[in-house]
């Protein structure tokens, strides 16, 4: 059967699993829940963006406009929620480095009262290193996309480095 036809089961995560898998907290965690997570393969996050993020007082004043840095950030905190789900059940990950971001392009303006969803999808890993492409959508149209790498560590292999 194939792996995303009928019958494949997929995951999700809600707030409180999200909180989990990452080490962002308010103001910087830029995943609301994440849905159709398959296995480390792909998933979509989600992102309510508000009129009372703390960005928008800056960014900028009388035409509030998410910042395209943060929408990648959302990406990747996407993809590495994703990775460390998919290793929860053999490994207990505690840090994700964010290794790079390539081909970074903004199509549109994120505003208060929009919906992001961030579709990744994994185009290799090696060891505890990863590589995603990402597109950040809002009703469905391409806002922003990259290719995102990171690697996975636990505190201890994060000090020697």
């Amino acid at each position: 059967m194939d792996e995303t036809g009928p019958g494949k089961s997929l995951a999700t995560a809600d707030t409180r699993r999200v909180l989990e898998l990452l080490p962002h907290r308010y103001p910087f965690l830029m995943v609301d829940r994440i849905v159709d997570m398959d296995a480390d393969k792909s998933a979509v996050g989600i992102k309510a963006v508000t009129v009372n993020e703390p960005f928008f007082q800056g960014h900028f004043p009388g035409f509030p406009v998410m910042p395209g840095v943060l929408i990648i950030e959302g990406l990747a905190q996407t993809a590495g929620a994703l990775c460390i789900n998919h290793l929860a059940a053999t490994y207990n990950p505690q840090l994700v480095y964010f290794m790079g971001i390539d081909r970074a392009k903004f199509r549109r303006p994120v505003l208060p009262g929009d919906q992001l969803h961030y579709h990744v999808k994994k185009i290799r890993s090696r060891g505890r290193a990863w590589r995603f492409y990402g597109e950040a959508k809002v009703n469905g149209k391409v806002v922003a996309e990259a290719e995102v790498s990171a690697m996975i560590l636990d505190r201890e292999d994060a000090n020697k480095a």
